[in-house]
């Protein structure tokens, strides 16, 4: 987690020095946008063969390389000829959009395995708050780092932060990762000749894995969501520029910089109430808890554009950082509880849907904002994942009554050992073992 949170300071801090870098070098608005499109479109393309990739490579060397690479972008940057800034700029946001995707899947699917099962909420929550502080001090000192020492220095502290977080790794204890548990070690048993069989099989899991997905309403749904709600995302942090200089063109970084800070609080404060809550009652918030946090996160973004007075505005980011926390750590320790052939691939999928919605979102927000308010804007993004949410909470609340009316109706028929639906405990995201 600590290497983790030094690397996401350093990738909040590169945020804001890449773009400012690469309108600097090439001098147009389009190449930021652009830039940014490179990015997504490569963790959109890398969520779709994470899954396979990992099914077939140790977790703790996917974190290992995707760190060290990243580095190496970094590196690039600071030692390219100014001929070749431009194309190394584009080769720089494919990198650390593929790499950065990459470790986010393995690094979140092998929780369970460096903390157990019962223990996921708290490291999710823990990851959570590290990271929100991570963001807020990127972005807090990203100017600071720019003026005073230079692009240069700003690019050496993100390859320093990425060579951190590979040493944590490289440290890292993992007694098992994705491939041992998808069983593609093999047997050591086995015929040397085999390998086009083995082959042969890790496609079969795989698809079998993507079938095994499909076949369940609730999880899919909850994945769609979280596209939305990345939509949502990119609405307000394409407005919150735009809406804080029509508030004070004198000083337009005030109410940004206020809103983060007291949003990150908020979100680490949520974290405190989750791993209090975990450790009490020894349960996950759950997928009724994303449900119900998305709708909460959406409405409080709303509301944030409405122009109220700085009280008010105060309190709600603090319940945007609250809810967000709350659908990210619920969102994540929810997918954590499939089986372990099958994480790896829901985390692939969920990451290609969000890059897809934060990048479809970006371009589409961004022309918006040029015909609407802010306020406009972030309620129809918004508006969309409440939506989107309502029918999601509505499909969790059913099963659940369906689960519960199958136990009663079992326990009538008079058989003594009939439990309850399996899966329930997982709100409907349970998909077949076999």
């Amino acid at each position: 987690m600590a290497g983790y949170a030094i690397s996401s300071y350093g990738t909040f801090l590169n945020l804001v020095a890449l773009n400012l870098y690469v309108y600097a070098v090439t001098n147009r608005a389009l190449a930021v946008g652009a830039f940014m499109t490179v990015r997504f479109a490569a963790g959109f393309l890398t969520g779709l063969v994470a899954g396979p990739l990992l099914a077939r490579c140790s977790a703790k060397g996917a974190m290992l390389w995707a760190n060290l690479v990243q580095a190496a972008a970094m590196l690039l940057l600071v030692v390219v000829p100014d001929a070749h800034h431009t194309a190394s700029l584009f080769t720089v946001s494919a990198v650390v959009g593929a790499a950065g995707t990459l470790f986010m899947v393995a690094f979140r699917s092998s929780i369970p395995h460096m903390v157990g099962e019962g223990r996921t909420t708290w490291a999710n929550s823990l990851m959570v708050s590290w990271r929100s502080m991570a963001m807020v001090a990127g972005f807090a000192s990203s100017g600071v780092v720019v003026s005073l020492l230079g692009y240069t220095a700003a690019f050496l502290a993100d390859m320093g932060t990425f060579l951190v977080c590979a040493l944590t790794v490289a440290l890292l204890p993992m007694a098992r990762d994705a491939a041992d548990d998808t069983g593609d070690t093999g047997e050591k048993g086995g015929a040397e000749g085999d390998g086009g069989a083995k082959g042969a099989e890790r496609k079969i899991r795989s698809s079998a894995a993507l079938a095994a997905l499909g076949a369940a309403p609730a999880l899919l749904l909850m994945v769609a969501l979280r596209g939305v709600d990345a939509l949502g995302s990119s609405s307000h942090n394409a407005a919150l520029p735009v809406y804080s200089t029509r508030l004070d063109a004198d000083s337009p970084a005030v109410f940004v910089s206020v809103f983060w800070c007291v949003w990150a609080i908020g979100n680490v404060l949520a974290q405190q109430v989750l791993r209090r809550y975990a450790k009490r009652t020894e349960r996950a918030v759950g997928s009724l808890g994303f449900g119900l946090g998305t709708i909460v996160m959406s409405a409080t973004f709303i509301l944030a554009f409405a122009g109220f007075p700085w009280t008010a505005t105060i309190v709600i980011a603090l319940l945007a950082g609250a809810a967000d926390g709350l659908t990210e750590v619920s969102y994540t320790s929810h997918l954590q509880t499939l089986p372990s052939g099958l994480r790896t691939h829901a985390f692939g999928l969920s990451a290609t849907v969000e890059n897809l919605g934060f990048g479809v979102g970006m371009i589409v927000v961004a022309t918006a904002l040029d015909a609407f308010t802010p306020l406009s804007v972030v309620a129809v993004a918004h508006g969309a994942a409440i939506l989107v949410a309502l029918v999601f909470v509505a499909q969790v609340l059913w099963q659940r009554n369906a689960s519960r009316k199958a136990t009663a109706d079992s326990d009538e028929g008079g058989s003594g050992d009939a439990g309850p639906a399996r899966g329930s405990h997982r709100d409907g995201a349970e998909v077949s073992g076999g």
